[in-house]
């Protein structure tokens, strides 16, 4: 059976990203040059400009792929638990625990910043982090769970000390203790919006 276009085209940008993505965790954007990326993918370089423009804009294609997947484990998780408090505490020891991963620390919390810019970086942290943390919050908000606050501006507060947790142990010299302290503060903090 024929192959169509589009899924040569899916194939292609599938071989490319898998293939970035691995070399990107390994040795970081910087040290990887665009032709090294095309011969691991058994591509040619005009297929890359083709699909993605450039080097960068194939390094944002994984950092969404990246993204996708985290959310996707803390969201299983999530939806696991008994409960919305339950949940977010389970959820936040998933993306924490991905937070050691060397493709997450590296691609997504060292690189991602620094070569997409950090606004480009927040959005796509908010495209996929932000509705799960709304979507948490207002469903322990109707149960009763938490005191009664803004939800859009608490998650996106909880969004960004989840995100500067994250960075913290990117940068850590010691990043499974830093993992555990900011899981603790993180917890002691969510804790405080139960009501009482």
């Amino acid at each position: 059976m024929r192959r169509t276009q589009q899924d040569r085209s899916a194939g292609t940008k599938a071989a490319l990203v898998a293939a970035a993505r691995e070399l990107f965790a390994t040795r970081g954007y910087q040290a990887v040059p665009a032709d090294e990326i095309t011969r691991a993918a058994g591509v040619t370089r005009g297929a890359l400009y083709h699909h993605y423009a450039d080097k960068q804009g194939l390094f944002r294609a994984v950092v969404e792929e990246l993204e996708r997947e985290l959310t996707e484990e803390v969201a299983a998780a999530v939806t696991q638990a008994a409960d919305p408090l339950t949940g977010m505490t389970l959820g936040l020891g998933v993306f924490l625990d991905a937070c050691l991963r060397e493709d997450v620390r590296r691609i997504s919390l060292t690189d991602a910043p620094a070569v997409l810019g950090w606004e480009v970086w927040r959005e796509i942290e908010a495209e996929y982090g932000l509705g799960l943390i709304v979507s948490v919050l207002e469903q322990a908000k109707v149960d009763g769970l938490i005191v009664e606050l803004p939800v859009p501006a608490l998650a996106q507060l909880v969004l960004s000390a989840v995100m500067e947790a994250a960075r913290m142990i990117a940068a850590a010299d010691d990043p499974a203790q830093t993992r555990i302290d900011v899981q603790q503060v993180l917890g002691a903090w969510l804790v405080s919006l139960l009501r009482t």
